[in-house]
């Protein structure tokens, strides 16, 4: 009994879903975030708001229309844990929102809060209610 491994520890078919989600979820962040700041500049944290808004609506897209059809939980593992887990960035936002109050740009990080807040709930409802009129 001693030998055994933990079941978290054990490589399933989800633990490599999640990990190659992973991936590619990093990858696209990473282009995405850089193609919005190269648009927008970097005075506010453009990048990481456009990112998280539409990594919110596809989640809540995803989870209705994956949950719901009780597909493989494989795919929702790379596409919901793994892709969207790596793509949204809720750290990022964390630091550059207290790297704003630390240059003492409070209103800026009041608003990069708020406004994170209240996109991606509303893009994560949308999601949500778009799936289920499918």
């Amino acid at each position: 009994m001693a030998d055994r491994v933990p079941v978290p520890f054990v490589f399933t078919n989800q633990v490599f879903a999640i990990a190659g989600g992973g991936a590619v979820g990093a990858l696209l962040r990473y282009w995405m975030s850089n193609g919005v700041y190269a648009l927008a500049g970097r005075g506010f944290p453009y990048g990481t708001l456009a990112v998280n808004v539409l990594g919110s609506l596809i989640m809540g897209f995803l989870y209705i229309w994956l949950i719901e059809r009780t597909l493989g939980s494989s795919l929702r593992a790379f596409l919901l844990v793994g892709l969207l887990g790596a793509f949204t960035t809720f750290s990022t936002f964390s630091i550059e929102t207290l790297n704003l109050m630390e240059a003492g740009q409070f209103g800026r990080a009041v608003l990069n809060v708020l406004i994170s807040v209240v996109l991606c709930i509303g893009a994560a409802a949308l999601g949500v209610m778009l799936a289920r009129q499918l």
